[in-house]
């Protein structure tokens, strides 16, 4: 059965809009990022048992021991992402259920997003398609790798937390650009915000916050 993009009941669009009041009223302030969560049905990209859940400003289960992260937190990395001025390409880490990467198709020019699950993948796809979301492109990678050949990105969006920031990823970052990432064990992560300048990165620690861990082969 075909899922209903609008929604009704507690996957309508008045669902979506008492969600962006609660992340205004947890600090959210970017409207073109409001904007986007309002337009992105998150009811989608859960399992249709929880849909019921969507808008709910808490993490979802997605399978294969991944999660599709709180609203807020969506919200809140995309919004450090673009403090900096618009970004014509992004490369996403763990693209997971799609959620996120459809924002950022909301804000961006072009998301490349990988991801080491391939059904999780394919799944994020098939959402994608039935959104007519046309400005992604899919890799099924080893996150630590990301996507150099077609870096360097004026931003990167780490979805999962290494126990530091993947040099690898690092080398892809355009000068000025930014990355938004989780790092550290868990139960003691921290998101960060890395700017990359001309000869350095700048490093700035936003808040605490919980991850799966990225797993792959770090080098």
């Amino acid at each position: 059965m075909k899922k209903n993009l609008l929604g009704t009941g507690m996957t309508s669009q008045r669902s979506r809009d008492r969600l962006v009041q609660r992340l205004r009223e947890e600090g959210v302030r970017d409207p073109a990022v409001l904007k986007a969560i309002q337009e992105t049905p998150r009811h989608i990209f859960v399992d249709e048992a929880l849909s019921s859940r969507a808008y709910e400003d808490t993490a979802l289960p997605i399978g294969f021991g991944q999660t599709l992260s709180q609203p807020y937190i969506v919200a809140r990395m995309t919004e450090s992402l673009l403090a900096g001025g618009p970004l014509q390409k992004v490369l996403e880490v763990g693209t997971g259920s799609g959620y996120q990467t459809a924002v950022l198709a909301n804000l961006a020019g072009i998301v490349y997003t990988v991801e080491r699950i391939k059904p999780l993948l394919m799944q994020a796809q098939r959402r994608f398609n039935s959104l007519g979301i046309t400005n992604i492109r899919l890799k099924c990678a080893d996150g630590f790798w990301g996507w150099p050949a077609c870096g360097p990105y004026q931003g990167i969006l780490v979805t999962a937390a290494p126990m530091e920031v993947p040099k690898s990823l690092l080398k892809q970052l355009a000068i000025g650009g930014r990355m938004v990432i989780p790092v550290g064990a868990q139960g003691a992560q921290s998101l960060i915000l890395v700017t990359r300048t001309s000869d350095d990165f700048e490093i700035e620690t936003l808040e605490r916050v919980s991850f799966v861990p990225l797993v792959g082969e770090q080098i």
